[in-house]
């Protein structure tokens, strides 16, 4: 399964790909006992996934436009899909997915939490219902949650948004 690590403004990132899609992307270089990942060239699609992320973190980018193959649940694959629909800069509470999609707000949190792909999975656009950041599983919890909020041009105070980028879904 052919995975690339590459430094990016968040810190170092690593993407996976198998069967032409990518299936994680994880903060943190690949792990010691894996070092030959590091020395054969990324694939085409790993260097996209790459120069897509890079291009986001400079503001030059606001959709993704790689193939994307999850594994979860069927749940989950469903909340995920409804991620990829909220837009750049846009903010959705868990309150209002879980209407959309006819679950509980927990449920959805729950299915945010195990993302396999943050970023471009936009986990990080759903807060509390009370503009409240929530949580945010992905390195360094709300302060990367904070980080790609900003990058998006979400206003911030603290640990809340302002409802201006809160949206229905």
């Amino acid at each position: 399964m052919p995975c690339h690590g590459f430094d990016s403004p968040l810190g170092p990132l690593r993407v996976t790909e198998e069967g032409g899609a990518i299936i994680a992307l994880n903060w943190g270089m690949p792990s010691a006992g894996t070092p030959t990942l590091m020395k054969t060239p990324p694939t085409p699609l790993l260097q996209r996934a790459e120069q897509q992320v890079l291009a986001y973190c400079q503001g030059a980018r606001q959709v993704f436009d790689l193939p994307l193959a999850p594994g979860g649940t069927a749940f989950q694959q469903r909340v995920w899909a409804a991620l990829c629909a909220i837009p750049f800069g846009v903010l959705c509470s868990y309150g209002a997915l879980a209407t959309a999609l006819a679950t509980a707000p927990r449920a959805i949190g729950g299915a945010c939490a195990r993302n396999p792909i943050p970023i471009l999975i936009p986990c990080h656009r759903v807060i509390a219902t009370g503009g409240r950041l929530g949580g945010y599983s992905g390195h360094q919890g709300l302060e990367t949650k904070r980080r790609l909020l900003a990058l998006e041009g979400v206003a911030l105070e603290g640990d809340s948004c302002g409802g201006e980028s809160l949206r229905p879904f």
